[in-house]
């Protein structure tokens, strides 16, 4: 199957967008199917190399081309829009197009079906609920204007009519879809992955334990409750995996632990390139993921960094959170706790590390649930929608 995946981002891309990007189409390429990929221009000089940047080996069945798009970023909109259309339609189109892109979904899937091919949108959210909920969760979002959350709205509408096929990350999301718009054929729910192939058998550190959580720094990621919920375990150290320097979180982040006292006990890294991400996870002996309850949080969010812990081959103790619900159960493969709660936070962290067959339990419980999550598996399930789109 020959299978256009277009990313109107920058190539590589630190941020999850790029990485799962990048893992779903090498994914995909490894079940030998034909995957173009066709993004931005990389922003570093010299441009830095896809498979290096992510860790994987060259694939002859993938091909990674960069749009020549330049000058503001209207021009680059309309630039990459132009040289996607190109691709995608034509003696040469491919068998499949899929995107991430709501604007890139609208557009092509509002093309006469005769003149184009198969369009599959892959949905990490209600557009309109996540433009409205991240200026309050984003340091540097700007609140949508009511003219702009109407486009939101009618794009979503049109591209669950109008898309070949329809992915969501969790159930949560294909309800809360259907529940707007009214049901649809080839819906698949297909969550995040990770590599498992080849998972090392990790010994958990000895002397003082180690809290850590990987990814960014975003306030509705969290990690300003497990600051706090450190500064209520003075035993315990922590590890912030992450962070851009030219991003404020970083600098807001570091302020805060200095604030509650526990600047000497936490370290952060950071940005950290992917393929080092789990060497860093295997220094700890606890890992978090204390999202607060939003409209992301709670029903869109697939989140790499969950997958990543369950190879990790550490207890984690996570948000107790509708989308995380559809993966972890509560003391089985993962201590939930109350969302948004650091003293809850606290509780559930020194709860696992007073009781040493609870985390080795559901430690190992994750690392048997983790074996669905593969970024194979998630090739499968993409490969069955498109079989399906095409009548196979």
């Amino acid at each position: 199957m020959r299978i256009l995946y277009l990313a109107d981002i920058r190539f590589p891309l630190e941020r999850a967008n790029g990485i799962q990007s990048m893992e779903t189409c090498h994914a995909l390429a490894r079940r030998s199917h034909a995957v173009h990929m066709v993004v931005r221009p990389d922003t570093d000089s010299p441009p830095r190399d896809p498979y290096a940047f992510y860790g994987l080996p060259r694939l002859a069945s993938l091909t990674i081309e960069r749009a020549p798009v330049s000058g503001p970023a209207p021009a680059k909109r309309l630039g990459y829009l132009a040289f996607a259309l190109g691709r995608a339609i034509g003696r040469d189109r491919p068998d499949i197009v899929f995107t991430r892109d709501l604007g890139v979904a609208a557009f092509l899937a509002g093309l006469p079906e005769l003149i184009r091919p198969p369009v599959v949108y892959e949905s990490h959210g209600y557009a309109p609920d996540v433009a409205s909920a991240l200026p309050s969760l984003v340091a540097t979002a700007v609140a949508p204007s009511a003219r702009k959350l109407r486009r939101l709205a009618k794009r979503e509408a049109a591209v669950w009519q109008r898309a070949d096929g329809f992915v969501t990350l969790t159930r949560a999301l294909a309800d809360d879809m259907a529940a707007r718009f009214g049901t649809r054929p080839r819906v698949a729910v297909v969550p995040d992955g990770v590599r498992i192939d080849q998972v090392p058998s990790v010994a958990a550190p000895s002397g003082r334990p180690i809290v850590a959580y990987a990814g960014h720094l975003y306030a509705w990621k969290g990690v300003d409750i497990l600051l706090e919920a450190l500064a209520a375990l003075p035993d315990v150290d922590g590890l912030i995996v992450g962070g851009h320097e030219r991003e404020p979180d970083l600098a807001r982040t570091k302020a805060l632990a200095q604030q509650l006292g526990v600047a000497a006990r936490v370290t952060f890294t950071g940005l950290v390139e992917p393929p080092q991400v789990r060497a860093w996870l295997a220094r700890a002996n606890v890992l978090v993921l204390p999202n607060p309850a939003s409209a992301i949080s709670s029903r869109f969010t697939s989140p790499l960094k969950l997958f990543e812990y369950m190879a990790a081959q550490r207890p984690i103790v996570a948000s107790d959170l509708p989308a995380l619900r559809e993966v972890l159960s509560p003391d089985e493969n993962a201590v939930l706790v109350t969302p948004g709660s650091a003293p809850a936070l606290a509780a559930g962290i020194r709860r696992v590390l007073d009781d040493p067959a609870l985390a080795t339990r559901v430690a190992s419980r994750a690392l048997d649930t983790v074996t669905d999550f593969s970024w194979n598996r998630r090739a499968e399930r993409l490969e069955a929608l498109f079989n399906a789109v095409r009548g196979r």
